[in-house]
């Protein structure tokens, strides 16, 4: 048998060669791809804020939401877990040295159950006067005034009634719309203006609108109306003396002893009281004197 050529196994095609670089395409055509594949970048036009002005905006937002949980869940509380060097009663710690306790009320009180209220009698802080809101403005009544004004008289209680003032309605239509609501009788306290705001007005227009409801509700209910407002607010929108010649009922919550230097009243001196027959939280409040003086003061 003859012998066979030997097969070559090399390879007859001419082995590829490679450039060291990758060709480079086009810049039109790079141009025509790119919108198919991603579309064009929109370019950012704007000012850039600073930094510090970033950090100060973050701090005002955090310093704000701060103060507001402060104000609204942790300030209401703080006179509760604070120590009480005194005696406790409806869930604060009462002042001391005074022995006139009583409640003010409002249609945030929602439904009172009066027959219960008057198991606190038998405690040691016994409520022994009521005030109530019956107006604001000049169109506005408290819904459950009527009922609570004939309770509070029915289960023996020394009432009060309050209008809460609107430094942007007139004055005389505030104190007409009292006078309609309200009419006391021997036994209740006079009526009480509540002024809290002062809106747009000035200083001294609020104060000859106050002096001027103060004016026409002692002429018709023959008696010097009290004037409620924070220690605070009176001192510096109502600090003319003749503001002083009123029955004054000061709201200064969460302290020990009332900073006010003139002479008043009544002291609210707190809005988180637990009260037996109201469901939700009351002001508290004393009278500066005894329960005789307080009678004194009523009506005759």
């Amino acid at each position: 048998m003859a012998d066979k050529k030997p097969r070559n196994t090399t390879s007859r095609r001419k082995p590829a060669t490679h450039s060291a670089t990758r060709p480079v395409r086009s810049a039109a055509s790079a141009a025509n791809r790119t919108p198919a594949r991603r579309g064009k970048k929109k370019l950012k036009v704007g000012v850039t804020m600073p930094a510090w002005l970033r950090a100060m905006i973050s701090v005002g937002i955090i310093a704000i939401f701060s103060a507001g949980f402060y104000w609204f869940f942790v300030r209401p509380y703080a006179y509760r877990w604070k120590p009480c060097y005194g005696q406790k009663g409806y869930g604060v710690c009462m002042p001391c040295n005074y022995e006139v306790h009583g409640i003010d009320i409002s249609h945030y009180q929602g439904s009172i159950d009066w027959a219960e209220l008057t198991s606190n009698r038998a405690s040691r802080f016994p409520i022994h006067f009521v005030f109530m809101k019956a107006t604001e403005g000049g169109d506005h009544s408290d819904d459950t005034f009527p009922f609570n004004f004939e309770q509070a008289r029915r289960y023996g209680f020394i009432r009060g009634v309050y209008h809460f003032f609107s430094p942007k309605t007139d004055p005389d239509k505030q104190a007409d719309f009292f006078i309609r609501t309200v009419r006391l009788t021997p036994g209740d306290l006079p009526p009480v203006l509540d002024v809290e705001t002062i809106g747009k007005s000035s200083p001294r227009d609020l104060q000859v609108a106050v002096k001027t409801w103060l004016d026409r509700i002692e002429a018709h209910y023959g008696v010097k109306p009290i004037l409620y407002t924070s220690y605070k607010f009176k001192e510096r929108y109502l600090s003319d003396s003749i503001f002083n010649t009123y029955p004054y009922w000061i709201a200064h919550y969460y302290a020990d002893s009332v900073e006010y230097e003139g002479p008043w009243h009544f002291w609210q001196h707190t809005d988180v009281g637990n009260v037996p027959g109201i469901k939700e939280e009351v002001d508290l409040n004393v009278f500066n004197g005894t329960l005789e003086e307080l009678v004194g003061m009523t009506l005759r």
